[in-house]
């Protein structure tokens, strides 16, 4: 009689023979349809155990991938529970390669990143206004986050009487001036926001009362309402003026007309000369400019009509070429730095 333990020995021995698959087979086959991960691609995964610094998510790989909390967001996080939950399954970057230990890093704020950057392309080509909250400024103008980025208002694109440190907390609607991922450069203007809306409600030929703001050699810069308007030298007087400082100062309440409403990049020009009833009045009897702004002015949009008659419309101001129209602007040398950085 055959023994029970050598009947077992017999049929495990058959059955091994049988299968024909070892161990190492096993994992030869594994290893054969183990997926191929590399840094960017973007990959399903599920959370299955958090860390106090981060998380550990299955992609499907041998080895669990590891998303440390820095990687988390856009935005500052502090804890893992504030963006995953266990079971949780949603896409992730794969940020590195996998390290000595076969695991692989992942990124969730770099998708936000990417798709933000989309976004905000997006909004630039729409030439859309946004409104964000200013949350801290430097010498050179104020910090803002769109759609998740840093994004920076040069000084002189911030239209407010109110000193630069005082906006910090205050929403400012802005316009796009430059939106490059490459060079992590996002820069808006608030001034350029206000002037679309202020013009909404002018008009070519609309005479306006503003303050002095500023004073150049090619002309002064007049605050109408909370917005700036280019008077160009060319537009202050028929008359020669050398310079527009021997005619205006600083702070001086004056009329003037819209000449050129230009929305696309934010500029009104502005002039006197179109409101001299003789040649040289704005010099010799600015007074009488004054006093008879509405008149002069009536006159002028009459001229205009009839000039435009079975034309094209066309940009009234005259500059010369090579004047400069104060429509650029100076960022910090370290400012793809500085929107580079992360919350403390």
């Amino acid at each position: 009689m055959v023994s029970q333990k050598t009947t077992v020995k017999q049929s495990t021995s058959t059955n091994t023979k049988d299968i024909g698959f070892t161990l190492e087979d096993f994992a030869a086959l594994l290893d054969k349809y183990d997926y191929h991960f590399s840094p960017g691609d973007i990959v399903p995964g599920k959370v299955f155990s958090l860390e106090p610094r981060g998380a550990l998510i299955d992609i499907g790989a041998k080895t669990a991938a590891f998303i440390p909390v820095q990687e988390m967001s856009i935005n500052r996080v502090d804890n893992p529970e504030e963006v995953l939950q266990s079971n949780e399954t949603r896409e992730f970057f794969i940020l590195t390669d996998e390290n000595e230990d076969g695991q692989l890093t992942l990124s969730i704020r770099r998708i936000e990143y990417m798709r933000a950057w989309e976004r905000v392309r997006q909004l630039q080509t729409e030439d859309a206004t946004v409104r964000s909250l200013v949350f801290a400024t430097n010498r050179g103008g104020a910090l803002v986050r769109i759609e998740g980025l840093r994004g920076f208002i040069p000084g002189s694109h911030i239209s407010t009487r109110k000193l630069k440190e005082d906006l910090v907390g205050e929403e400012l609607p802005l316009k796009f001036l430059e939106v490059n991922e490459d060079r992590n450069r996002l820069v808006l203007s608030h001034r350029r926001a206000l002037v679309e809306r202020k013009m909404n409600r002018l008009e070519v030929g609309e005479v306006v009362i503003g303050s002095v703001r500023g004073i150049k050699p090619y002309g002064a810069f007049i605050d109408i309402g909370g917005v700036s308007g280019l008077l160009h030298i060319s537009e202050i007087s028929h008359d020669h003026i050398d310079t527009p400082h021997s005619v205006f100062e600083v702070n001086h309440e004056i009329k003037v007309m819209i000449i050129d409403l230009d929305a696309e990049r934010g500029r009104i020009s502005l002039s006197t000369k179109q409101l001299e009833p003789e040649p040289g009045d704005m010099i010799n009897n600015r007074d009488r400019v004054y006093e008879m702004a509405e008149e002069m002015a009536a006159k002028y949009r009459e001229k205009l009509r009839e000039k435009l008659q079975g034309e094209p419309a066309t940009m009234i101001l005259e500059v010369p070429l090579g004047e400069p129209l104060d429509d650029d602007y100076e960022v910090p040398e370290d400012l793809e730095d500085l929107l580079a950085a992360t919350d403390d």
